[in-house]
């Protein structure tokens, strides 16, 4: 039964327990009212993480015996807090020799691009990169918004093909990821898995469009070849599979980011749609990617934070509640920048969004406010200062 707690939006189911609305994709409620990701924090605590440890040791020491003289295993890693605390479990705790891979959306923010660059050379990894040129980012950032929902296809299907790919073409099965899909998405359990890792993995949670659905007349299948994974007989001859640390280690993001600060001098940054600085602070659009999640949806990276807070016992639902309706309606000064890169004009980037909403808020218009001050960090990409700083003397945020 729902509480009286006053909810963002009436006619809208919300678990019992934290801040998240029956909106969210795949989420199940059980005979009580509470969601799969409050379940699994409570799961979390009766696991036997010894056990799992023990696990994940034997996993690796296998991994590295049949290497050779390969690398062990494949560390895909944007240069975010969980890719950087993944490298110190991997190579200080369990002395593993991996091959990192990036695949970069382009939009990379400065302080991202230095925790990266940090992380590579804290951790002396090898790293390989994929970088999609300029015009095809913009061209899938339009096709994109229509296609899913948001401006992100491309780094939803680049960060599942590209890992894939130098798995193959390295002849490395072993990828490792950071978190359990299990410990907040809310579309499994610790319990209830349900999503198992195959070359499909990242279309089927993310991407939703494989590159030929993609495809128009401004892409063509050669524009969208980099987005296309491994062959099924490429990936079983190599024998390619992943796994997630945190099905295997206790995970604490909270805890975790304050030892890489602490440690390994990871930076935190503004984050617009946020109130923490350490999710996706490697992307100036993530705030776009979560301002469209709330249009659709009605809730935003806000919500999600809170609800993390809220199992947590860091705050009352009722206060996350509050703090949530504040941050997530705010409109993104990136929107700004996505608007001129796709040539979108910001009543066609609404009625695209409109046309997307969720069937449970279909005759609901979330409310939309104007951000009051600048973001702190500037919301355009890093390369692109760097050019306008280098080659025109602009000033970065001229261009945004």
């Amino acid at each position: 039964m729902q509480t009286a707690t006053s909810t963002p939006f009436e006619s809208l189911r919300y678990c019992v327990r934290c801040c998240m609305p029956e909106t969210q994709e795949g989420v199940k409620f059980d005979d009580q009212g509470i969601c799969q990701a409050c379940q699994s924090s409570e799961q979390k605590i009766h696991i036997n993480w010894v056990e799992r440890e023990k696990r994940l040791r034997n996993l690796l020491e296998n991994a590295k015996a049949k290497a050779g003289n390969n690398y062990d295993c494949i560390v895909p890693i944007s240069g975010g807090k969980d890719s950087v605390f993944q490298l110190h479990v991997l190579v200080k705790v369990y002395g593993m020799k991996p091959l990192t891979v990036t695949f970069s959306h382009n939009w990379y923010s400065e302080t991202g691009w230095y925790n990266l660059q940090n992380a590579l050379q804290q951790f002396d990894v090898d790293h390989v990169m994929f970088t999609p040129n300029r015009s095809l980012v913009n061209r899938l950032a339009r096709r994109s918004l229509g296609m899913i929902g948001d401006a992100c296809w491309h780094c939803h299907a680049g960060v599942g093909a590209f890992p894939l790919q130098a798995a193959v073409r390295f002849n490395i099965p072993l990828l490792i990821w950071g978190e359990s899909v299990a410990e907040s998405s809310g579309r499994a359990s610790y319990e209830d898995p349900v999503h198992k890792f195959d070359r499909e993995y990242f279309t089927k949670v993310s991407a939703k469009r494989s590159p030929k659905e993609m495809t128009c007349g401004a892409l063509s299948e050669r524009d969208l070849y980099p987005f296309n994974v491994p062959s099924l007989d490429d990936v079983e001859r190599v024998g390619v599979h992943g796994i997630h640390l945190g099905d295997y280690i206790f995970w604490d993001e909270e805890r975790q980011t304050e030892f890489i600060c602490q440690e390994y001098g990871w930076k935190e940054t503004e984050m617009e749609g946020a109130y923490k600085g350490y999710k996706s602070a490697e992307c100036i659009m993530a705030g776009v990617h979560d301002f469209t999640c709330y249009l659709k949806r009605g809730y935003g990276r806000a919500t999600f934070q809170a609800c993390v807070d809220v199992r947590n016992g860091l705050m009352t639902r009722e206060e996350g509640f509050k703090i949530a309706q504040a941050i997530d309606s705010e409109r993104p000064g990136a929107l700004d920048y996505y608007l001129k890169i796709t040539d979108l004009s910001e009543s066609e980037f609404y009625e695209t969004m409109r046309q997307l909403k969720h069937l449970k808020l279909i005759d609901i218009n979330p409310p939309v406010h104007p951000k009051q001050r600048q973001n702190r960090e500037v919301t355009v990409p890093f390369f692109e200062q760097l050019i306008a700083k280098h080659r025109y003397r602009q000033d970065p945020r001229e261009e945004a």
